[in-house]
């Protein structure tokens, strides 16, 4: 049976409750233990340089480890510190992020490392507040970045380290609702131990990753099942209470890759559009009620997007893809160009060749397109 801690809450049966120091104590030292045996031979946990480990958080903001991996050993490879992030341009940092997704991200780590290079002469800063101050940066990877690379006694709190806490606590009330928030962080603050505080978050957030799964946690496998009120209370597969369920709107829309001697027409989302700061084909909403044809909206809708007179052929593919809570059937038009005057370079709108679109940072669908285009 599980050890109950003797400082308790309100309602300790929905709210969970606050450890005493031998449950810290045996949580501590058993989670240290296993993680030195199970942890994963990651890029990022080669070095506790604060540069990459503030990359390495990042990147795995929303995004899965073994999607990160590569795309971490790139962008270091290109970027290996914080100075040479600093002097990129925009669209290669872009280009490289490419795919990775939420590329908002990418745009505040090269403003937060331009800031460093500006303010901290170069150094990646030392205190919690001057990280948590960078764009892009909140108390979670503050916590993570001062923990891992300086010891610094910081919590952290993210899905897997929610879980994790939510389940050793018993907590059954909404996670990520005010209360429980609070409550987890405190959870999280408390449990830290003096030293290899880095080390010991990483063992939480391992342990979610690897043992303490959404469904069907591996409880057998645990190294501190005997500490973990809901398993001792049956409740491992109900705790966490689960998200509310995402609802779906389904969008139709038209992408339409125009060309002219040989070169196709690209544009730059603006900062209110879906993919802000990368290049797509001129894209437009369609919509199948208001009487209008297919082939005048995408006319017209490009005339007005772009400038450029088109005439419109037929439909090269459709894709289907979900961003955020969208669902989006995107069919792909092909079209030419009648109007030359409007073939003009800008600074949203560029001419280019398939080849030379290789270069360039493209929406997810607009990479789809351009390797369709290729064939």
């Amino acid at each position: 049976m599980a050890h109950m801690p003797a400082r308790k809450r309100k309602n300790e049966s929905v709210e969970g409750f606050l450890p005493d120091s031998a449950w810290r104590q045996r949580l501590r030292r058993s989670l240290l233990a296993w993680f030195a045996r199970h942890a994963r031979d990651l890029p990022w946990r080669r070095s506790r340089d604060p540069y990459r480990v503030w990359v390495s958080e990042i990147m795995l903001q929303q995004t899965q480890v073994a999607t990160v991996e590569p795309y971490f050993e790139r962008f270091v490879e290109r970027f290996p510190d914080v100075a040479s992030l600093a002097a990129a341009r925009e669209d290669v940092v872009l280009r490289l992020w490419e795919g990775l997704g939420y590329y908002r991200r990418a745009r505040q780590l090269h403003a937060a490392a331009k800031k460093i290079v500006a303010e901290y002469g170069r150094v990646f800063p030392r205190d919690f507040d001057a990280v948590l101050d960078l764009p892009g940066v909140g108390r979670y990877t503050a916590g993570a970045v001062c923990s891992i690379a300086y010891d610094d006694r910081k919590p952290i709190l993210e899905a897997n380290s929610i879980r994790v806490l939510s389940r050793l606590s018993g907590y059954r009330d909404d996670p990520l609702g005010s209360r429980g928030q609070e409550y987890l962080w405190e959870l999280a603050e408390l449990i830290l131990p003096r030293k290899d505080v880095g080390r010991f978050n990483q063992a939480v957030m391992e342990l979610g990753s690897k043992v303490c799964l959404p469904k069907s946690p591996q409880c057998e496998k645990c190294p501190v099942v005997r500490l973990c009120a809901a398993y001792d209370q049956g409740l491992q597969e109900k705790v966490p209470l689960p998200k509310r369920r995402t609802k779906y709107e389904d969008v139709h829309e038209a992408a339409v890759v125009v060309a002219s001697d040989g070169k196709v027409l690209i544009r730059q989302c603006g900062p209110e559009e879906r993919w802000a700061g990368l290049w797509d084909f001129p894209r437009l909403a369609i919509d199948g009620k208001n009487g209008t044809s297919i082939d005048l909206q995408l006319t017209d809708g490009v005339r007005r997007l772009t400038g450029c007179e088109i005439e419109l052929g037929g439909k090269l593919t459709t894709l289907r893809h979900g961003v955020t809570r969208f669902r989006i059937t995107l069919d792909c038009y092909q079209a030419t160009l009648t109007n030359g005057a409007s073939k003009k370079r800008s600074a949203t709108q560029r001419w280019l060749s398939l080849k030379s679109l290789e270069d360039v940072p493209l929406s997810v669908t607009g990479r789809k397109i351009h390797r369709f285009l290729l064939g």
